[in-house]
């Protein structure tokens, strides 16, 4: 039993009239009595009855019509739901992003594309990022947004921003210049390992020739907002991202000492053996757009 007798079939018996039916369907009288023939072959009874020239269903054709209906109903609805999915009118994506992105980036964003894109749903899990590469790793997010560094040759990375770390402190660790034998003397707040700010500062430090082990840290603490809250309090200083310090920068209640950070980038990672969704490429499309035409090349 094939889709395209079941469809023959419900033609047939609704017309109860094979040349009918045939020309319904776009198909040759002979076509369709030949796959009515092989539905009946195939399930060995008879499902019409031949009446003079025309056709009445046997018990048994009455009783598969409502099912072949619904078989075929079903099937149409499953390639609605496949051609919603290509145009993007439902979905659902799963998304996991690093703080500093989660918070502070990436929710206007979203906003956009919810409002182009309404039908698709969104979820955002929130990790450092070595928790944000295992999620897209095992599958459980669709698409990831870091800010460190993730080697795995699994995953593809895709650059769709730019970011600007900052050295900031309270006021009164104010000074007017900083060597960088001067940042083994300072006390730190640093995030927790494995966040990709920590990872990008540590690896300024190696190329400046300092031991990241050997900074006097004085706490470790898991988001942006309470390092950045210790910070202001006077326990030490800090590297962070310019987004999450802003806004404190900007009342004086911190200050940007004079030490320069080399831009860095927000990168998406999705699984390179897996096939991207259409949301996803919507919505790599929609941020990429943004990025200056030098980086969206890269």
């Amino acid at each position: 039993m094939t889709l395209e007798q079941l469809r023959v079939f419900v033609a047939v018996a609704e017309r109860l009239h094979m040349t009918r039916a045939a020309e319904a369907l776009g198909l040759t009288q002979p076509a369709a009595s030949a796959s009515i023939a092989a539905l009946e072959a195939d399930v060995a009874i008879r499902l019409f009855d031949r009446v003079g020239r025309g056709l009445a269903l046997t018990e048994a054709g009455r009783l598969l019509l409502p099912e072949a209906r619904a078989v075929l109903a079903r099937l149409g609805q499953a390639a609605q739901v496949l051609d919603e999915l290509a145009g993007l009118r439902r979905g659902h994506l799963a998304l996991y992003a690093s703080q500093t992105i989660a918070g502070y980036w990436l929710p206007a964003r979203l906003h956009r594309f919810h409002a182009a894109w309404p039908g698709v749903s969104l979820s955002l899990a929130v990790g450092n990022t070595g928790q944000v590469a295992q999620a897209v790793l095992e599958g459980s997010a669709e698409l990831g947004f870091v800010e460190g560094d993730v080697p795995d040759p699994l995953l593809a990375r895709i650059p769709v921003a730019e970011d600007r770390l900052v050295l900031i402190a309270a006021p009164s660790f104010a000074t007017d210049s900083l060597a960088p034998a001067d940042l083994a003397a300072l006390p730190w707040v640093l995030r927790e390992h494995g966040s990709g700010t920590r990872q990008v500062f540590e690896s300024r430090l190696a190329e400046l020739g300092l031991d990241p082990s050997r900074l006097p840290v004085a706490l470790e603490l898991p988001s942006n907002e309470s390092v950045r809250a210790a910070v202001e309090a006077g326990a030490g200083a800090t590297v962070i991202s310019r987004l999450v310090a802003e806004a404190r920068l900007a009342t004086g209640a911190l200050v940007e000492l004079p030490f320069a950070f080399p831009a860095r980038r927000f990168t998406a990672i999705c699984h390179g053996d897996r096939r991207r969704s259409r949301a996803v490429t919507a919505l790599l499309e929609m941020l990429r757009a943004e990025l200056p035409a030098e980086a969206a090349r890269t």
